[in-house]
């Protein structure tokens, strides 16, 4: 039992040092090498766990896809919209980005051409925005006359964007910054009488300096 938790962890040590190593050096030339020393492990470790850098990339990705589903998959809070939702997700995904290096690779795997993304981030982001607009249309919550897919172009471009640019520019992903572009966009999208109600800065993050 300890030697299997010794691996597990090992492996755990492993995937977050890769995502470091490609944070930081891109993955075309990211090395072997750089993850074993970034893990404190030797070359031969890390084979025992996975076979090439292409396996390992996956599984990356695989754990990066983990940690966005936990940050998309909660239960409708009794009595939260769901625009309100889908204002406080942004605020946790961007929140997420700043401090989960493999989320942020992850991302960043998604636009990676040199290879076929096997778990889309981006798309799977996507794919989350437009059931949630499509939901709060379907309770009555948009403006009449918003189209789903404009208000998905907006939030997913805005977002997807937030996320590349703060890469290397965190404000990007600052409260501040989502919380400016829902208040930009929520008079286009919800009823002014719905307005009011809806937190652009979101309801679920301690207070944060702007």
């Amino acid at each position: 039992m300890v030697k299997q938790e010794r691996a597990a962890r090992t492996r755990e040590t492993l995937i977050r040092s890769a995502a470091e190593v490609f944070d930081r050096d891109g993955f075309s030339t990211a090395s072997l090498t750089a993850i074993s020393s970034q893990a404190g492990v030797s070359n031969g470790a890390l084979h025992f766990h996975f076979a090439s850098k292409a396996v390992l990339v996956d599984v990356v990705e695989e754990a990066a896809l983990t940690r966005l589903l936990a940050v998309t998959n909660g239960e409708l809070p009794l009595g939260v919209s769901r625009v309100q939702l889908l204002v406080d997700v942004t605020h946790a995904l961007a929140d997420a980005l700043r401090g989960d290096v493999v989320l942020r690779v992850g991302f960043a795997l998604s636009g990676e051409t040199s290879r076929p993304p096997r778990m889309d981030l981006r798309q799977s982001w996507r794919c989350w925005v437009e059931e949630t607009l499509k939901q709060a249309e379907a309770e009555g919550e948009l403006r009449r006359g918003t189209e789903v897919q404009d208000a998905v172009t907006a939030v997913v471009a805005a977002t997807v964007g937030f996320e590349v640019l703060g890469v290397r520019d965190s404000p990007w992903l600052s409260v501040s910054t989502v919380m400016r572009f829902w208040r930009l966009l929520l008079p286009t999208l919800v009823p002014a009488t719905r307005l009011a109600v809806i937190e652009a800065r979101g309801t679920r993050r301690p207070q944060e300096a702007v």
